[in-house]
């Protein structure tokens, strides 16, 4: 059947277990998962793609499978996505929306998932494995303009990358990969799912991602992003209950220095972080059993190549210091944005590099940071070029500072000025100037702090820069 090849844990190559694929307490075994997936995929055939309402369910995992092995494009929907969005989602990728969702209501023709206790047979119709190129995925994201954009994924971009992770990451069938991360991003769903229906190693996801959740999950992979990860941090009884696992892997954003500490002190574990996009997958990460360097992501995965370019266009010293855009390349990219032919030629150098938009450094070992977003987190001031995560991780050094973020504001003779806003208490905004003043380059060093309740984030944990600079 297609898809076999992508996710071979369907395809009996790898030990089964009744409970192989547990997500928020269902259990169900990979050839029960291949026989409910199958006969979806089996009424689905044909369709131009399907889009699947993401809750953390075994319904969920059953409906993205079932996709993938009828070939047929899945557009995975958040559940708590609004009418317009879910409309636009809808409109842009042409999909059909499978029953037992709220998309639904959106109209057009809906077609049922079975329930995962109800089907029998394995449904399956012996069809061909679709190209390589062929869309497996699209999924949307946000950029600072305009509606969502659906990034098309091709199966061999999934596969290229999920190969390469398990190689950067020692990860085979014989783990236990455990997180509680939505089904609708690259982290949850691609890492967290098909990765272990191509790994073959058992998955548990934990419905969400709570410490207790973790300690109870006895994994030896755990996904976190680094909300998740600060929790945990904060509750050292399930912070010890990791103690056993075999890798700790932090996403989706830069993971502050003191909980990495905090981390390794509890667990015994120095967590892995890595780098990518819905556009990219995962193209930089630190390695199982090699160095792991808070606020480092890494090095490049096999098979894909990373440069950083100064201002000028020429490639920026590997000294650690100097900043650029993060520019890649490789198999695991995007295929374009879907109906958008433009914007997605723009998103690539004359020679073929994808612009990230990421501004990073690289040392002569080949070890990247991520500084930030240059819309957001690369700050000119005074003729300087200052990186908002190197002043960030500077403020979560102070002992009374849970959450900083960094962003430049215009300013009439600086060009921009450095404003933090900050959770914290028991310390002045005035006292954390100086605390970074004394750490870092005096130029570096906020002119204004916010002492704030919290910052606003994503689903992902992200902390939306955006909304600070409207004021929100």
């Amino acid at each position: 059947m297609a898809g076999m090849t992508l996710l071979p844990a369907l395809s009996g190559r790898y030990q089964d277990r009744a409970d192989a694929v547990v997500v928020n307490g269902e259990a169900m075994s990979y050839e029960r998962l291949a026989a409910s997936a199958g006969a979806l995929a089996a009424r689905i055939a044909g369709a131009p793609a399907v889009a699947v309402t993401a809750r953390p369910a075994l319904s969920t995992v059953v409906a993205v499978v079932g996709g993938l092995l009828a070939g047929v494009p899945v557009v995975p929907v958040p559940a708590d996505a609004g009418p317009l969005e879910r409309d636009h989602l809808l409109a842009d990728s042409g999909a059909v929306p499978l029953a037992d969702a709220d998309l639904g209501a959106a109209g057009g023709r809906t077609l049922t998932v079975a329930g995962s206790a109800s089907v029998a047979g394995r449904g399956d119709a012996g069809w061909a494995e679709p190209p390589g190129d062929a869309p497996a995925l699209i999924l949307y994201t946000s950029g600072t303009t305009g509606p969502p954009k659906g990034v098309v994924l091709s199966r061999d971009a999934i596969a290229a990358d999920l190969d390469a992770l398990a190689e950067a990451w020692a990860w085979t069938a014989g783990d236990t990969l455990v997180h509680g991360l939505p089904l609708y991003h690259v982290h949850g769903l691609v890492l967290g799912v098909l990765g272990a229906l191509r790994t073959g190693s058992r998955l548990v996801h934990t419905g969400r991602p709570t410490p207790a959740g973790y300690a109870a999950a006895d994994g030896s992979l755990y996904f976190g992003v680094p909300t998740v990860w600060s929790r945990v941090a904060r509750d050292p009884v399930a912070a010890r209950a990791l103690r056993d696992a075999r890798l700790l892997v932090s996403g989706s954003a830069a993971l502050p220095a003191p909980v990495f500490q905090t981390l390794h002190a509890l667990t015994g574990h120095r967590p892995v972080e890595r780098y990518g996009m819905t556009e990219t997958l995962i193209t930089i990460s630190a390695r199982a059993g090699g160095p792991a360097i808070p606020g480092a992501v890494g090095t490049v995965l096999p098979g894909l190549s990373a440069r950083v370019l100064g201002e000028s266009g020429a490639p920026a010293p590997a000294d650690g210091e100097a900043i650029g855009e993060l520019q890649v390349r490789g198999p695991t990219l995007f295929s374009g944005y879907r109906n958008l032919p433009d914007v997605t030629a723009a998103s690539f150098t004359v020679d073929g590099w994808f612009r990230t938009g990421d501004v990073a450094t690289v040392d002569p070992a080949g070890v990247h940071r991520i500084v930030g977003r240059s819309s957001t987190d690369l700050i000119k001031s005074g003729g300087y070029r200052i990186g908002a995560g190197e002043v960030e991780n500077a403020l979560l050094t102070h002992p009374a500072v849970r959450e900083a973020a960094v962003i430049g504001v215009p300013h009439a003779d600086l060009g921009e000025e450095i404003v933090a806003y900050v959770v914290a208490r028991g310390v002045s905004g005035s006292e954390l100037i100086d605390f970074v003043a004394d750490r870092l380059s005096a130029h570096k060093r906020p002119r204004t702090v916010h002492l704030v309740e919290s910052l606003p984030r994503n689903a992902m944990g992200k902390v939306q820069k955006k909304r600070l600079l409207l004021g929100d």
